[in-house]
């Protein structure tokens, strides 16, 4: 299997099942229930770059809130779901939505504009209650799936989670390949991070071996389309 680094603006999308229900895996790293008109992105981690600079003083390049919501606004205006649900850590803290830019509070508001939006609750931003549109709920069930932010601690099928960022590393003929990855078995499916400013855990971690006992396939975001590899093809760091 050849692996390129060149992306393309094509979304060839592979479909999976769990628990008796359709999942395509978008090239944007978005998840699309097509049966229910559902959007669902993990991990958008808005203002990350404006909370380093409040607590540290270290300043990022204040535009990663802007990029994630484009491509946000790519995936709505492409699939035009009826609900869109954010998976938890949609903000990096708390006082993130106070942080938020005008134009980018604005563009929330119109992605809002006529669905269902949801916010999961997740560890970064379980605060956050109000101020910024759409309704907020700690899981929703969507057909046979349980959507939450963290992998629960005792297998539950049809659960769909975030909270990990997971990468998979490929190295073959002298190069390797790191990208974002959906993590995917019989039970659950572990979503990559939505949010340009991110980073993330290597599938060949512990902790995926402890979520996924019995293995389990990357699904890498890579050119043009969604590539799938089995653990024992992807390296550790």
């Amino acid at each position: 299997m050849a692996v390129s680094l060149k992306l393309e603006k094509t979304h060839k999308t592979p479909g999976a099942t769990l628990a008796g229900e359709t999942l395509i895996l978008d090239l944007s790293g978005a998840l699309w229930l097509p049966e229910h008109r559902t959007l669902v992105v993990s991990d958008l981690h808005l203002e990350k770059g404006s909370a380093f600079a409040a607590r540290s003083g270290q300043f990022l390049p204040p535009y990663d809130t802007r990029e994630t919501l484009a491509n946000l606004h790519e995936a709505v205006a492409r699939l035009d779901p009826a609900r869109v649900v954010c998976l938890g850590d949609s903000f990096h803290d708390a006082q993130g939505p106070a942080r938020l830019d005008v134009a980018d509070r604005a563009l929330i508001a119109a992605l809002q504009e006529g669905r269902d939006w949801i916010w999961i609750s997740g560890n970064h931003d379980r605060a956050v209650q109000d101020g910024v549109g759409g309704r907020f709920a700690d899981t929703l069930t969507v057909g046979g799936l349980t959507l939450r932010h963290e992998p629960a601690a005792t297998r539950e099928p049809g659960e769909v989670a975030g909270h990990f960022h997971p990468v998979g590393k490929v190295a073959m003929r002298g190069r390797a390949v790191r990208r974002r990855c959906f993590v995917l078995d019989g039970t659950r499916l572990v979503m990559p991070a939505f949010g340009a400013l991110t980073g993330g855990l290597n599938v060949r971690d512990k902790v995926f071996d402890d979520l996924f006992p019995a293995g389990f396939t990357a699904h890498l975001i890579g050119d043009g389309r969604v590539f799938a590899i089995s653990r024992t093809m992807l390296t550790r760091e």
